[in-house]
């Protein structure tokens, strides 16, 4: 082949790798998608991130999955694998997709908290505590709970001294054997009014502190992602009718009402701590079904203020960007509370005054909204990151904020 020849090709070559990067298609229409797509209804490319065989899941939507890679600009993103041989944590690279195993297998595993700071991960799997660190693999037993307190570490507070998490009884757990489904445990387990204990336990001692019993069901635990001693949680049940979030300070246990419902059938909930802790973000609608807001509540001062969105914007989450300009949401399908005929959307949200202006990022008609889409920011604000099951299997997607591009990767759009 002469010099022309070979450029000539060469140049077919990448014409060719531009055009399947930036190969419209209907998201979902094919299985398997290709890695990455335009998607046809909205002009944002998306990327699958996730190219492990078997089942890949992302982090819920409040629990922060990314850290920057030792000695790199670029960010790892940590998410579960599910394989043959179980189920374990590993680390993803934003900017190559080159994914690694940070964990051995487990048959059960959960309560994945990254550690920014120490650069550990926390996970439990039955009644043992684990943190591995992210860089070395090294791995240490935290703490094994008591066979009197069997619980569940859900968070880390700021300064990485405590993890924290909820308690339940024995009674409250056969409630969930004898009904796995969420619609037949879920009125059970709030009108049974068993005992629940928001407890610690101190990283480097082991030592478990019981910070607070209700006979009530207390869940949703979240550390404030600033103030080491804040500590919400939340009263599950049928949300319109409970006055569902509060704080606590884990050192004078002073126990706070984040908002009171104002009206009959008023519904908040899926609470979110905004990135520089000083709002507590939720769902709400008053009442409920009818009109729809994301509400931030002040902690210092208890103003709110109300974004509010038409029935097909409202999300079964919200996120806020790292400069807390910009909101997202998952959407959601027509059998969810506000019955949105055409609300399976990931979407992007604009304040504008007292509402969103709403952009489609992603149209998510062929997901299966049992799976929560679990969205997160990428930590330079310009892609979202959720998990979808339309080729099948569960995986971890990214969707571009900004038009359809030639950009690279997640790591490296926009630099």
């Amino acid at each position: 082949m002469n010099k022309l020849s070979y450029q000539v090709t060469l140049g077919l070559l990448l014409v060719a790798a531009g055009a399947q990067a930036q190969t419209r298609l209907e998201t979902g229409s094919k299985k398997p998608m290709p890695t990455e797509w335009i998607d046809q209804d909205t002009g944002h490319k998306v990327v699958r991130l996730t190219r492990l065989a078997g089942s890949n899941s992302s982090f819920y939507f409040h629990n922060n999955p990314f850290i920057k890679q030792r000695g790199s600009e670029g960010d790892l993103m940590v998410f579960y694998h599910t394989g043959p041989a179980g189920k374990q944590l590993y680390t993803l690279n934003l900017k190559t997709y080159q994914a690694q195993p940070l964990t051995r297998a487990f048959a059960q595993v959960g309560g994945e908290i990254v550690a920014l700071k120490s650069r550990q991960v926390f996970y439990q799997t039955q009644d043992t505590v684990y943190a591995t660190n992210i860089d070395t693999k090294k791995t240490r037993t935290v703490f094994v709970f008591p066979k009197d307190f069997k619980a569940s570490i859900t968070t880390l507070n700021a300064d990485e001294t405590e993890l924290g998490g909820a308690w339940s009884t024995d009674a409250e757990k056969e409630i969930y054997r004898q009904y796995p489904e969420k619609h037949d445990y879920f009125t059970r387990i709030y009108e049974a009014k068993l005992p629940r204990t928001l407890f610690s336990v101190n990283v480097k001692t082991a030592q478990l502190n019981r910070i607070f019993t209700d006979s009530a069901w207390l869940n949703h635990v979240q550390y404030s992602p600033t103030d080491p001693s804040l500590l919400m949680f939340c009263h599950e049940g049928p949300w319109h009718k409970v006055d569902r979030i509060w704080t606590i300070n884990t050192k004078t246990k002073a126990v706070k009402l984040v908002h009171k419902r104002t009206m009959d059938m008023e519904i908040a909930g899926h609470e979110f701590f905004s990135p520089d802790g000083k709002m507590i973000w939720f769902d709400n609608q008053l009442p409920r079904g009818a009109t729809f807001f994301l509400t931030g509540t002040n902690l210092q001062t208890g103003q709110e203020k109300k974004y509010q969105m038409t029935r097909d914007e409202w999300s079964i989450h919200f996120t806020a960007s790292p400069d807390q300009k910009l909101f997202a949401g998952d959407g959601g399908d027509p059998g969810q509370v506000a019955k949105a005929p055409n609300g399976q959307w990931i979407y992007l949200f604009h304040p504008e005054g007292d509402k969103f202006r709403s952009e489609k990022l992603v149209n998510m008609k062929a997901h299966g909204y049992k799976l929560e889409p679990n969205i997160h920011f990428s930590p330079d604000g310009k892609w979202i990151i959720f998990g979808a099951n339309f080729e099948g299997e569960k995986e971890v997607y990214a969707v571009e904020i900004a038009p359809a591009s030639m950009k690279g990767s997640v790591g490296k759009a926009g630099q």
